[in-house]
């Protein structure tokens, strides 16, 4: 981990800036490995330290690498204090994170520091992954890949939305991820066209398109992926704009290439889905950064200005969305390397028609 908190140090001296407190609990899981639910990192040249109460007392010895761990008896502001002799210093603050209610907090205590709020800080070292990172990312779909494959064959006339969602979420756990990564999106007929509809009582019926967008956590990290399937013989026009989506993500995989825009790509494939008389169909972006959050940079969209470099995973998802008829989404995460990108998903991209 030391390898992953240099950078940051020497990003920081450049910024002038000589401690950071670090609150948001997934930068803190990248950055150390500690998985808890209450923790700030503060960072400085001297020692970096991770913070957090006698509930993790034992968890710590187990997980956090390349920085010592202190048991707090009372809050963060009073543990800064005690520990990181920052009077006089400049210490930066998340600031997207951070509430108006804590940076009054640690004003009160952090007499004589200069608070500086910074955003995105840590984003451009998250965005590349490492050989583990991958490994975890792989796994992570591999798990939801197996789920999919199981829980395909229930769909039928006799359940519902939240029933698959809910088989989902078990046999996530069950085959070895921590949780899902969102809640699953179980979508069929008219609510198909919502692109994060929530799972409905309602039963699947015939001759419908059925979105289904899921994800689990192994080891910290992530995976997304959606399939779009039909419940016996769905409409021409469903059929006609399943394989314009699926053709459309296809060419996304095909034309991404290391140091890419994300609006470049985005560009790319809205235009193919544009021509084939849908653009005003397709709403959202094209794909985001998957990591310890499923939504991380980089971003694919109309106002992105990240790049994709070689080691970024990434999602591409485009949709095409007929409000009160259907809808079709079809997604894979992929890892960017020398040439161009590799899905982890395998999943078949052919319409399945129960």
């Amino acid at each position: 981990m030391q390898k992953r908190i240099d950078p940051l140090l020497e990003k920081m001296s450049g910024k002038g800036i000589d401690a950071f407190i670090v609150s948001d609990l997934h930068v803190i899981r990248w950055m150390t490995g500690f998985s808890g639910s209450s923790a700030r990192v503060l960072l400085t040249p001297q020692r970096s330290l991770l913070f957090t109460d006698f509930r993790y007392a034992e968890q710590v010895k187990h997980e956090v690498q390349g920085m010592e761990s202190v048991i707090i008896q009372s809050g963060f502001g009073d543990a800064f204090v005690e520990h990181g002799s920052l009077k006089g210093k400049n210490v930066a603050i998340q600031e997207e994170q951070v509430t108006i209610h804590e940076a009054r907090q640690l004003g009160e205590k952090l007499k004589e520091v200069t608070v500086v709020p910074l955003y995105g800080f840590f984003d451009e070292y998250r965005a590349i992954k490492n050989e583990r990172e991958v490994a975890c990312l792989k796994q992570a779909a591999a798990i939801s890949e197996q789920v999919l494959d199981q829980i395909v064959p229930l769909i039928s006339p006799d359940v519902t939305e939240s029933e698959i969602a809910a088989e989902i979420s078990y046999r996530h756990k069950r085959l070895g991820a921590e949780k899902d990564s969102f809640a699953p999106i179980v979508a069929s007929g008219p609510r198909s066209a919502l692109p994060h509809a929530r799972p409905g009582n309602e039963r699947f019926r015939s001759g419908t398109l059925i979105v289904i967008d899921m994800g689990c956590i192994f080891k910290g990290y992530a995976s997304d992926q959606t399939r779009t399937i039909a419940l016996g013989k769905v409409p021409e026009e469903a059929r006609t704009i399943y394989q314009i989506t699926k053709e459309a993500q296809q060419l996304g995989i095909d034309s991404a290439k290391p140091g890419m825009g994300g609006r470049e790509l985005d560009a790319l494939v809205r235009s193919y889905i544009e021509k084939s008389g849908y653009g005003d169909f397709f709403g959202h972006g094209l794909g985001h950064g998957v990591g310890v959050e499923v939504h991380e940079k980089p971003r694919l969209g109309k106002s992105s200005d990240d790049l994709l470099p070689r080691h970024a995973v990434f999602t591409i998802e485009p949709g095409i969305y007929l409000p009160g008829r259907y809808g079709v989404r079809i997604e894979d995460t992929v890892v960017m390397e020398e040439h161009g990108v590799v899905p982890f998903q395998h999943f078949t991209k052919e319409l399945i028609e129960l």
